[in-house]
């Protein structure tokens, strides 16, 4: 059932596109935007983003879950039940009250837009660039019956000139201002969208302080999350607190909830290492299910059951999974850095 699913969402996502193409563009991301090319057709890391998730969505979701973040994972619960609780410790941070007027930064398909919705009674704004991420939030809020209390705007959260000044009471971005090329210039953007006094809650992906710059393997492991996570760098937790600063915001607090309270039981990346949770589930995650999977959408391909070019996503997708934890075991590298920033008065 979830394979015909897939099968169909990869399908639209595609819309009849030469894959194989667009995926030996994608991977070569890197190499554009560091070359001195200037002018018309000069690098947009915009619309590097916007193709990742274009063609990495759908797997995304078959193999994750529909809450495309990480969690801090506690024993005994599935990742979803971590997301959920997760996501309501976003909710309590930012004191979110019925009536409120909400913005999500780069919304997704929308899982945390519905739990918050349901949760706290508010209305919410998904700002998103990419257009088949909206139409996917759009079915899947219709699904749910909170169409009334949802609305998107398609553009960058660079510029959100579409959008008035001091709009919003709250704000959250979930793992997508790390997507950003100028990371004070979308928490500026954010600030002038949010109305005097808002509440604003962050996740960003972070170098930690064991991150060194003179380690070949460190610089090797940074790069291939930089490639496969589409981010142009990866800031340290002082430069997100300073590029929240410098676009006016107070940073009330700040911490990474991957090594909160010492090494925690259950590292973020375990579901990527080895199995958490049901086996079904699990083997999607882990590295024996991937490859196998990598070797199986080749066959579906074969058959007409996946466009053809799918495995070439599933592998750059497995090598990313490889450098996340690479990076996780290392301790170099967190995607759970929560930062509560607060608008002043």
């Amino acid at each position: 059932m979830r394979l015909g699913k897939l099968s169909k969402g990869l399908k639209v996502a595609y819309g009849g596109s030469n894959v194989v193409s667009r995926m030996r563009h994608l991977d070569g991301w890197i190499d554009r935007a560091s070359s001195d090319d200037i002018g018309v057709n000069s690098y947009d890391h915009t619309e590097t983003v916007r193709e990742y998730y274009d063609l990495c969505s759908e797997f995304m979701v078959f193999g994750w879950s529909e809450s495309l973040h990480f969690t801090p994972l506690a024993p005994g619960e599935s990742l979803e039940e971590s997301q959920i609780r997760h996501q309501r410790l976003m909710i309590a941070k930012l004191e979110l009250q019925e009536g409120m007027e909400v913005v999500d930064i780069g919304c997704g398909i929308g899982a945390p837009m519905r739990h918050v919705v349901r949760e706290a009674g508010v209305r919410v704004v998904g700002v998103n660039s990419n257009e088949i991420q909206i139409e996917k939030a759009k079915s899947l809020n219709a699904e749910a019956g909170l169409e009334r209390m949802v609305d998107y705007v398609a553009c960058s959260f660079m510029d959100m000139s579409c959008i008035e000044d001091c709009t919003f009471d709250r704000g959250y971005a979930i793992e997508s201002t790390c997507h950003a090329p100028d990371k004070a210039g979308a928490f500026a953007e954010i600030y002038r969208v949010l109305r005097p006094g808002a509440l604003f809650w962050g996740q960003e992906m972070c170098l930690t302080d064991r991150f060194d710059p003179d380690d070949a393997r460190h610089r090797a492991v940074k790069r291939d999350l930089m490639h496969g996570i589409a981010l142009t760098e990866i800031a340290t937790m002082d430069e997100v607190n300073r590029a929240l600063e410098a676009a006016g915001f107070r940073v009330e607090e700040g911490t990474d909830l991957a090594v909160e309270e010492g090494n925690p039981a259950i590292p973020w990346y375990r579901p990527m290492e080895r199995r958490y949770g049901n086996l079904g589930t699990a083997l999607r995650r882990i590295p024996i299910g991937r490859k196998a999977f990598i070797g199986a959408s080749r066959l579906a391909e074969a058959v007409g059951v996946f466009p053809k070019g799918s495995a070439d996503v599933v592998r750059f997708m497995d090598l990313t999974a490889d450098a996340y934890v690479a990076g996780g075991r290392a301790g170099i590298f967190t995607p759970l850095y929560c930062f509560l920033a607060r608008k002043p008065s």
